[in-house]
This record gives C-alpha cells, sequence and structure tokens, in this order.
C-alpha cells in the first residue's frame, strides 16, 4: 500500500499544526502561553533553479490507496470546485535538526525550553522556508489560476481551484470513485510538479475527500442508573463477549464494563489530586477535529455523571468561511464520520479535569461537492 506522505512530511505537517493550535489557545489566554528561548534559525532558499513547465518531477505516495480502478467511474467534470488544497513545503537540513532538538528539549525538565512552547508566527520564523521559497511556489500556484492563501506556520500553502486546473498544474487528472457504497473524488496517479520546485515542496495534501476513519467502534445505546451506576443495554449487544460469559442483573452484568469519569479517576488515581483542588482550574486543553460538536451532548453526559457545568469554547479558522453544522452521536453518522473520536475527547475527564477549560479546535480537510 502506498503511503500518502512520506514520515517526515507527517511530522512536519502535524507539528505546523500544533503551533496553529497554540494561537488558538494564546487568543483565548494569552498569559498561558510561554515561548521559547531557542535563538532564530536562518532560512535559506531551497528553490534556486528557474522553473521549466517541460522539466517534471513526480511527487511519489501521493495518490489515495483506494482510488484503484476497479472503484473508478471515470474523469471528473472540468469546473468541479477543489477548496482548502494543501503544499507542504519543505524545510532545510539545519532547520530540521533544531526542530528535533526543540521536540525534545520541551519535554526535557532540565533544560530552559521545557514546556516553553511557540506560537504560530515563531514556529514559521525559525523553521519556516524562506520567504522567496514561498514566493516563488506561491506565484506558480497562482500562473495556474489557483486562489492561494498561507498559515502563519508557513509549512503549508492553501489553495483551492478546479479540476481542470488541478490537471493542467499537477498533471494528473480527478476521477470519481465508488467504495463501498460512498461517492469519493480523488487524483488517478501522483501528482507532477516542475522539477525546479521539487527542492521546496514534499507533497500535496490532499487531491482527494476520502475521510479519516476514526478508531472508536460505537457499542450501542445504553442507560446509567444515578443511584447504583448501573448500566444498561438499550437494544442487541453490538459487541462481543465472551463465550463463557454469563450476565447477571445481581452484579451489574460483569460481561460489560462501562466506564464513567470516577472510573477513569480510579484507575489514573488522579480522584485524591481531585479532592485536593488540584482539578484543572485556570488549565485550557485545545483538542483538534474536523467536525463541529453538538454542545447539548457535552451536557447531557456531564450532567449524567453528576459533573458541573463547563461548556467547551469551539474555535474555527479565520479561513474557514462557514461554520459546519454540528453534529451528535445520536443524529444517525455514517459509520466513516469523524465527530465519534472529538465527542469522546470530550468524555475522558483523566485528560479534560472537571475545572479545565477546553477548546475543540474545528478545522477542516480538502472539500468538495458530493
Amino acid at each position: 500500500m502506498r503511503a500518502l506522505f512520506s514520515f517526515a512530511s507527517e511530522r512536519l505537517l502535524a507539528v505546523s499544526f500544533l503551533a496553529v493550535i497554540f494561537s488558538a489557545l494564546s487568543f483565548a489566554q494569552e498569559s498561558a502561553i510561554q515561548t521559547s528561548p531557542v535563538p532564530q534559525q536562518a532560512s535559506h532558499p531551497l528553490i534556486v533553479q528557474p522553473i521549466d513547465e517541460s522539466q517534471l518531477t513526480v511527487l511519489k505516495g501521493n495518490t489515495h490507496p483506494l482510488a484503484r480502478p476497479e472503484f473508478d467511474l471515470g474523469t471528473a467534470p472540468a469546473a468541479l470546485p477543489m477548496q482548502r488544497m494543501l503544499l507542504v513545503l519543505k524545510h532545510g537540513p539545519e532547520q530540521e535538526f533544531a526542530l528535533n532538538k526543540l521536540l525534545d528539549d520541551q519535554q526535557d525538565k532540565a533544560s530552559p525550553s521545557y514546556h516553553k512552547w511557540l506560537t504560530p508566527d515563531e514556529f514559521g520564523k525559525q523553521f519556516g522556508p524562506a520567504d522567496s521559497d514561498i514566493q516563488v511556489v506561491t506565484t506558480w500556484l497562482q500562473s495556474h489560476g489557483f486562489q492561494v492563501g498561507s498559515t502563519k506556520g508557513r509549512t503549508v500553502l492553501e489553495f483551492s481551484g478546479s479540476a481542470s486546473q488541478v490537471q493542467e498544474a499537477f498533471h494528473t487528472t480527478i476521477h470519481k470513485y465508488v467504495v463501498n457504497g460512498q461517492e469519493h473524488w480523488a487524483n488517478a496517479s501522483d501528482p507532477q510538479i516542475p522539477a525546479a520546485l521539487n527542492s521546496g515542496v514534499a507533497g500535496v495534501a490532499s487531491l482527494n475527500n476520502f475521510p479519516r476513519h476514526p478508531m472508536s467502534v460505537s457499542a450501542g445505546k445504553f442507560t446509567r442508573e444515578k443511584a447504583t451506576g448501573k448500566i444498561t443495554a438499550l437494544q442487541q449487544h453490538e459487541y462481543t463477549v465472551p463465550s463463557d460469559c454469563l450476565q447477571s442483573n445481581s452484579n451489574n452484568d460483569p460481561c460489560f464494563y462501562g466506564i464513567g469519569p470516577y472510573d477513569f479517576a480510579t484507575i489514573y488515581n488522579v480522584l485524591p489530586l481531585w479532592n485536593s483542588g488540584i482539578n484543572g482550574t485556570g488549565q485550557t486543553i485545545a483538542i483538534v477535529g474536523e467536525t463541529n460538536i453538538n454542545i447539548q451532548d457535552v451536557r447531557d453526559f456531564r450532567s449524567l455523571f453528576g459533573l458541573p457545568v463547563n461548556d467547551p469554547q469551539i474555535i474555527f479558522p479565520a479561513s474557514r468561511a462557514t461554520k459546519p453544522r454540528p453534529t451528535s452521536m445520536c443524529n444517525g453518522l455514517a459509520p466513516s464520520h469523524p465527530t465519534p473520536p472529538l465527542i469522546l475527547s470530550f468524555r475522558n475527564p483523566p485528560r479534560l479535569p472537571p475545572a479545565s477549560t477546553s477548546l475543540p479546535f474545528t478545522s477542516s480537510t480538502t472539500t468538495w461537492p458530493l
């Protein structure tokens, strides 16, 4: 199976996104961010050759593994709009070394950089590409008709256009694919770019709208008795139990264990901290997701387990023109919908102490009409 990105590109994009998260945190609570004393790293231009559209190089590993001939229904319309594609940029070996050292130092209690986080602007200045590289790539994208935007972390360029513009610029066609009854758009082959840009461009994220699948699996619907804590399934089990399991109402069903906030507190031994007043007051935690959440789900969960009211503050990136419709765990989500992991993040008190402020940071992937 072909990887969509190299490990280095994935880490670079992930670190850049974390920098964006800290921007949200600093916006909501500037005093909580401590900047790192790491010295500035000079950005040297990586793109030094003139662009020649006749000299191309292939960005290998940038085709989705499900974009296969057996699922192919043909070429997409030329005018098909493609929004929020990301061109992942490279940085130099000196910056890569400095970044790896900073990541280690931020976890080293003996380092002056311990837990000293960077804002997106600081990250971009220290580890982003040179201004000249960004300008060269931006001008090339614009020459093919794309609308181009940048990020403060300076490791990706966001661009939007149409299927025909993608074909012209990246020398790959967009096709419609049907996988498990669901329609998707994706590039049929690895994209190509002018060879002169290869030294500064790592890949494209992404030329498809295949969603990432959550690792969580729904076990069905249940009720909980506040007085006893007993959890009862409302429908036939949607999970597997051991063959020798004997269910009994007298001991709260030993074959099924529903874990709530205070169960986690017991398992991880954080209840003494909560009882002593160390409960997250004054702390802000950012949680990344691709969809909006239904705030009522959070309220119902906290009420069910006797937790105080503490609504999260939902943050959307400035580049998102419209806010996504809130979705719920109980409104008929498709199995591949990415909402469950995000909403489940608000139901894990060891990671979200009862009195901490949670910031669901909602972004989106490449968007297409279906």
